[in-house]
């Protein structure tokens, strides 16, 4: 479709905006009013925990992060940030020491200034999730020799050994994902949509592509990848260093949403390639090209079957191997390129009737390039192949009741993978499984309830173990070969005003898996009204054994009620049949589980009084608290739905049709799993709140349910954050957020508000 169809129709989009923002605010101001007096102008009784978690990001500022392990195990190398400083520095470890030290600060280079990123760099870290700033991202080369840093549009290059800091300069443009080469001599990035070289040891750039345009990339992910497949990369060196393959993007076919800040009319609105489902995608081919330039040898594949490039790995003793979907995503092949002629081979295929769970980290080739590691769920549960470098299947390793929940890495010298799972969903453990199941048997490594990975060094003499458990702060441990302790990685975490008191439990005839936080001051024989925290849908948990995630629901709970998390069907660690069972419609399933989750909850919990249940959720979970309120006003009393997808038919293509199928094929789906169509339903109160700059759930979201609201003669609240996207790090926001969505449910669900400690009013 054309862009200037497109520009017209959001001229008048924006203008209808507009209009509805005055009425949903006039619609508004009666309500903000009411709340100001109920709650006191947003009284707090533990107003020092609210200001501590926003303050802190909700307890992640200080946390080491982006952990990596030298190749020898010499050094432990990580970004971390003050306890209330959202700016990361580079820090290193010293294994034989047990010492740390800074090998880069953001002050260092920024000299007290900001960072002024393109609208590139800004979207592709709102699609990795990174709120901090100063050292985002950093590269380390694979023998550890050098160190690679991204700063304010600027490239460092540590010299591990002696500290030198060179910077690479290189033409005008913002470089993106910068990466070494192999062998460390040369570093890529994209430049101006280009992709560049350099060598390090000249500092000379050559830019080896050309063409780039306002809709052609070259080196970049295109947005469905970055958002939906995990993958943040678009290109790949060659395991020698001479060669790059790189993925070309035309968007052009993509229509063009604009995102405009009503709080700054004089901003030129931003214009973003968005596809909805049942549009047109972009349009991806993959090229390999010498590092240093020349003639682009086009990878030849079936792309009008798989036209999704969803994995491409390149690594020592192996072909470059990838990973390419149907549209459906039903069917995904496995393809080995012909690094000469850009043929490529079928090594595997994947089928689903319902959708295939892509894993990123697979494949995963053994050394020598022998054989390589594949997991599957064609037997109904998560599993991890062994196949031989022609594809063929070898032997499974892992059996079917075995709950498989990830990758690890691989060490074929020592004959083992590592993997994560457990029989309970609600954690994650670490096993080590033999490559040939006849000579050892699966081992569970570590023993720690909660949620626990590692990173390993490149030969595996060293790990960094982390675990984040629900009585306790969030740890990285760094182990030996063995697994015993050298030295735990410093925290600067703040410790949190308030302790979570959660109970685990399994409840209903399907064992959904449900957390439950009362109040510090709860009293046995009194009934509390009941705040349901959902968010409901694929590749979401809410009810894992870790700290964080409880702790505001603590908070709320302490104001009064009883809250409660569970899982129902459709969410991640239960096996296929489980995940699977949304297909075609993702309210219908997800909402019946959490109301008989609920009610099973009741029967055994008499303190939960069933009477009055509110219910709140971000992003899918503001869109299940919508349809919670409109759908089963028997059961919910008043909800807070933020950043909401209001209608699938807005959403982007990979995940939406990955569940609900193309919208020709399941209108009805569409039409059932669609807030807009249960509108005129609304009978209880709703607070609507999310950010105008939102490019994931789109604000016209949240817009087209103003609209049909108001013509339906329904009353809410709504709450536009301004200039804000999907996420909302901001503390002062983030503070008065929650103040908000507690004043507006203590005032709907709990009724008048009582002083702290009281008890809380019956209905």
């Amino acid at each position: 479709m054309d862009a200037a169809p497109n520009l017209v129709h959001n001229q008048v989009v924006n203008r209808l905006i507009g209009l509805i923002l005055i009425l949903a605010l006039a619609l508004v101001a009666p309500a903000r009013a009411g709340a100001a007096a109920a709650a006191g102008s947003f009284a707090d009784p533990d107003s020092g925990f609210l200001e501590q978690y926003a303050a802190t990001y909700r307890f992640n500022l200080g946390l080491p992060s982006n952990i990596k392990v030298t190749p020898h195990g010499d050094q432990v190398l990580f970004l971390r940030s003050g306890p209330r400083s959202f700016v990361n520095d580079l820090w290193c470890f010293e294994v034989a020491t047990r010492r740390e030290r800074v090998l880069l600060t953001a002050a260092r280079v920024l000299h007290g200034g900001g960072e002024r990123l393109t609208a590139e760099e800004s979207a592709r870290r709102e699609r990795q999730r990174v709120a901090t700033r100063g050292i985002v991202s950093y590269d380390l080369s694979e023998d550890g020799r050098r160190v690679l840093v991204p700063l304010a549009g600027r490239l460092f290059v540590i010299e591990r050994g002696s500290g030198a800091i060179k910077e690479l300069n290189g033409g005008r443009g913002f470089p993106i994902d910068p990466q070494f080469s192999p062998d460390g001599s040369q570093v890529a990035c994209v430049r101006n949509g280009d992709l560049s070289v350099f060598d390090v040891d000249s500092g000379r750039e050559r830019r080896i592509t050309s063409g780039a345009s306002g809709t052609i990339t070259h080196g970049l992910a295109e947005f469905v990848a970055q958002e939906e497949m995990d993958r943040f990369s678009g290109y790949w060196w060659s395991p020698d260093s001479r060669r790059i393959a790189y993925q070309e993007t035309d968007t052009a076919p993509v229509e063009v949403l604009h995102i405009m800040d009503p709080a700054h009319p004089e901003r030129e609105p931003q214009a973003w390639r968005y596809p909805r489902p049942g549009r047109s995608n972009a349009e991806v081919r993959l090229g390999i090209i010498p590092a240093t330039g020349g003639k682009t040898t086009w990878v030849k594949w079936d792309r009008q079957s798989y036209p999704y490039l969803a994995v491409a790995r390149w690594t020592k003793n192996a072909p470059l191997t990838l990973v390419v979907q149907n549209r459906r995503q039903t069917e995904e092949a496995l393809l080995a390129v012909d690094e000469v002629s850009g043929a490529t081979r079928t090594l595997w295929v994947e089928r689903d009737m319902a959708w295939l769970n892509l894993d990123p980290k697979m494949p995963h080739w053994l050394d020598d390039g022998s054989a390589f590691l594949w997991t599957t769920e064609r037997r109904g549960s998560w599993q991890l192949e062994l196949h031989g470098k022609s594809g063929r299947l070898l032997r499974t390793l892992t059996p079917r009741t075995f709950n498989l929940r990830g990758f690890v890495d691989a060490d074929q010298g020592a004959g083992c993978a590592w993997v994560t799972g457990g029989d309970d969903p609600t954690q994650i453990q670490i096993f080590r499984v033999p490559l040939d199941p006849h000579r050892a048997s699966i081992e569970q490594v570590t023993h720690d309830p909660g949620m626990n990975g590692t990173v390993f060094a490149t030969q595996h003499q060293v790990a960094v173990r982390s675990l984040s458990r629900s009585d306790g702060s969030p740890t990285q441990t760094v182990v030996d070969a063995h697994g015993k302790t050298i030295a735990t990685l410093r925290s600067l975490a703040e410790i949190p005003l308030v302790t979570p008191r959660v109970q685990f439990v399994a409840v209903g005839p399907r064992k959904y898996r449900a957390a439950i936080l009362r109040p510090r001051s709860f009293r046995p024989g009194v009934r509390y009204p009941v705040i349901v925290n959902v968010y409901g849908g694929p590749h979401g948990q809410m009810v894992t054994r870790s700290r964080n995630p409880f702790l505001l629901p603590q908070w709320l709970a302490d104001h009064g009620f009883v809250v409660v998390m569970l899982d129902g069907r459709g969410t991640p660690g239960r096996g296929r049949a489980w995940e699977r069972a949304i297909k075609g419609n993702l309210i219908e399933v997800p909402l019946e589980d959490q109301v008989e989750g609920l009610r099973a909850l009741g029967a055994v919990y008499p303190e939960l009084d069933l009477s009055r249940v509110g219910i709140y959720g971000w992003s899918f979970g503001g869109y299940f608290s919508a349809m919670a309120i409109m759908r089963r006003p028997d059961v919910f009393r008043a909800s807070v739905a933020g950043a909401p997808v209001v209608d699938w038919r807005d959403y982007d293509t990979h995940y939406t049709e990955r569940y609900m199928g193309l919208p020709d094929d399941n209108p009805g789906g569409y039409q059932a799993a669609s807030v807009l169509t249960y509108a005129d339903r609304l009978e209880r109160p709703l607070l609507l709140v999310h950010g105008t700059a939102d490019d994931n759930v789109y604000f016209l979201h949240s817009m087209k349910l103003c609209e049909a609201l108001f013509r339906a003669g329904k009353p809410f609240e709504f709450l536009p954050l301004a200039g804000f996207t999907h996420m909302v790090p901001d503390p002062v926001v983030t503070r008065r957020l929650y103040q908000r969505i507690e004043a507006f449910l203590a005032r709907n669900v709990a009724g008048p508000r009582t002083e702290p400690g009281a008890d809380p009013p019956s209905r």
